[in-house]
């Protein structure tokens, strides 16, 4: 195109005629210069030292416990030889409080039944599952998502082996944006009441509670209006095997409608 030669010409003139100015100048100083005085350091203050401290908390918090998954077993202690539905179907089986007949998800415990071995099948509402070593035993964890029907919430699980049993150390359900697995952590990101925020919460090891506890929780602005609907796949589209330091393991609108792809996949 002829007519934008002379454009790049002006633009490339330019660009050489500004290295050259730059070139000058480092080399008539050849040394350090200064960038302006350092902001002060300012130590934290304490308030209200004498404020009696308080011995519980106000509100009754969720900081995450242990429990034996009944009914399953462990081949050989690998929890890769488990199946993620029979987990699911576990948990229906003994919570009739929220999936029995007049349930708030008894939903999901009709379209469990619909799900084929490793969770397969178009209404199955089980996600991918993913394997990873989140509590630093060399030993991979199970994470399970699903989706709890008829809300907009996903129940987040994480599973362990001990003693030759499948115990659930992680337990929370949320109307989710994304899940990641970040070294030995879980970041649950999820949607504010306000549009352009979200908050992160995450979720590590606690070697004394021998379950995942929540270490953080954040609000964030995220600097979007609004999140995007994505397409959420079941879980016989996992494929892989467990490694990488960082993966996102569900990601999804705020509606819980979630995707994933990752190495540390099934």
């Amino acid at each position: 195109m002829p007519a934008r030669r002379p454009v790049r010409i002006a633009v490339t003139a330019a660009a050489v005629a500004l290295l050259a100015v730059t070139a000058a100048g480092c080399g008539d100083s050849g040394g350090l210069r200064a960038a302006g005085a350092a902001p002060t350091a300012i130590s934290p203050a304490k308030l209200w030292p004498d404020l009696r401290p308080a011995s519980s908390p106000a509100w009754p918090y969720d900081e995450g416990g242990a429990e034996t998954v009944k009914g399953i077993t462990v081949p050989g202690d690998d929890i890769r030889a488990v199946d993620p539905v029979a987990v699911v179907r576990a948990e229906i089986a003994s919570d009739p409080a929220d999936y029995g007949a007049k349930g708030a998800y008894r939903p999901t415990a009709d379209r469990m039944k619909e799900c084929t071995a490793g969770g397969g099948g178009a209404r199955c509402p089980l996600l991918k599952p993913y394997y990873r070593d989140l509590t630093g035993d060399g030993r991979d964890e199970l994470t399970l998502g699903f989706r709890l029907y008829p809300t907009n919430q996903t129940a987040l699980r994480v599973y362990t082996v001990e003693k030759h049993r499948l115990v659930q150390v992680l337990d929370d359900n949320d109307a989710i944006i994304g899940v990641e697995l970040a070294g030995r952590t879980v970041i649950v990101r999820s949607p504010a009441g306000i549009s352009g925020y979200e908050y992160r919460t995450t979720w590590a090891w606690d070697p004394g509670r021998k379950a995942m506890v929540f270490t953080r929780d954040e609000f964030l602005r995220t600097g979007k209006g609004r999140h995007t609907r994505a397409r959420m796949p079941s879980a016989a589209a996992s494929a892989g095997t467990s490694a990488g330091a960082s993966a996102t393991a569900w990601t999804g609108a705020s509606t819980g409608a979630s995707t994933g792809a990752s190495a540390d996949a099934r």
